[in-house]
C-alpha cells in the first residue's frame, strides 16, 4: 500500500469520490509500533474501492508527504465531490488541539506536537474550504502518548473533535479517552466499520453502527464517537447515492 502522492500525478478519472487514506505504524521516536494500522488502512482503502472511491493511499508517511497529499487531495475537489480522509496512527491533544503525528516526528515537548504534528481542525477547515459537497473523517488516532516521559504535562487520547459544516467524523474514542490495540488482525473500529460498510445504507447510520458495534464488542470498554453536521443524505453504495462505480488499480504513482 506504500504508493505516495506526486505533484504530477494524474486527475482522477472521476472526482466524486475521493478518499485520502494515511497509516502510519513505525514511528522509529515511539516505543510502540502499530502494525494493525497498516492492516487497517490496506483494508478500508479496497472497501472504498470497492463503494467507488478513487483512493490515494500513503503508508508510514513523513510530515511533508501528509501535507502534500492533503494539497494535492484539496486541488482535485469541487462542489459535487465527496471526500473521506482516514487516519490511523498516534494522535496528540495541545491546547484543546488535536495534532496527527507524522512517522519523522522528533517530539520532546508539547511545543514540538505543534509545530511537527498536522491539525485535524486545520485539515477539516481545509477541507471545507476546497468546496466539498460533504466531508467525512475516520480518526484511529485515540491511544496513550508515546512521549509522555518527555513531557512535563501529558494529555493522553485526543481532545473534542468539532466537523466543519457539513461533515462527519468518526473518531475511535471519545475525549482523553485512550484505545488499547487489541490483538487481531483489526482494532476493534476497523473491524466494525468494514462490516457495517458492506450494507447499502447512509453514512450516518454506518457510521453509527460501527460505534454502537464496537461498543457491544468491548462491553462497554471502548465507545467511538460520531459527530455530524451533515445537512443530506449520503451512502456509500453508489448506486444509491447515483454516483458512478469505477475501479482503481494503483492511486498514484511512486513509494515513499
Amino acid at each position: 500500500m506504500s504508493e505516495s502522492i506526486q505533484p504530477g500525478d494524474a486527475t482522477p478519472p472521476d472526482t466524486s469520490r475521493l478518499a485520502l487514506v494515511i497509516g502510519n505504524s513505525a514511528y522509529p521516536d515511539a516505543d510502540f509500533p502499530l502494525p494493525q494500522i497498516t492492516r487497517d488502512a490496506d483494508a478500508l482503502t479496497n472497501a472504498l474501492r470497492e463503494d467507488g472511491f478513487f483512493v490515494y493511499a500513503l503508508e508510514n508517511t513523513t510530515r511533508l508527504g501528509m501535507t502534500r497529499a492533503i494539497d494535492h487531495l484539496r486541488k482535485r475537489l469541487h462542489s459535487n465531490s465527496v471526500v473521506l480522509v482516514y487516519f490511523g496512527g498516534y494522535g496528540i491533544q495541545s491546547d484543546g488541539q488535536n495534532y496527527l503525528i507524522p512517522i519523522d516526528a522528533t517530539i520532546w515537548s508539547e511545543e514540538d506536537v505543534r509545530r511537527q504534528g498536522v491539525s485535524i481542525d486545520r485539515l477539516l477547515s481545509q477541507l471545507r474550504t476546497s468546496g466539498a459537497r460533504v466531508r467525512l473523517a475516520v480518526i484511529e488516532a485515540s491511544r496513550r502518548n508515546p512521549y509522555e516521559r518527555r513531557f512535563r504535562t501529558y494529555s493522553h487520547g485526543l481532545a473534542p473533535i468539532p466537523p466543519a459544516e457539513n461533515a462527519l467524523v468518526l473518531s475511535s474514542a471519545g475525549p482523553g479517552e485512550v484505545v488499547e490495540d487489541p490483538k487481531g488482525l483489526h482494532s476493534q473500529l476497523m473491524n466494525a466499520l468494514l462490516m457495517q460498510m458492506k450494507a447499502s445504507r447512509e453514512i450516518k447510520e454506518v457510521f453509527n453502527d460501527a460505534r454502537n458495534a464496537v461498543v457491544a464488542a468491548t462491553q462497554g470498554q471502548q465507545t467511538p464517537v460520531v459527530s455530524s453536521t451533515l445537512t443530506e443524505s449520503f451512502h456509500l453504495s453508489p448506486a444509491q447515492s447515483g454516483a458512478p462505480a469505477y475501479s482503481v488499480g494503483s492511486a498514484a504513482s511512486g513509494h515513499q
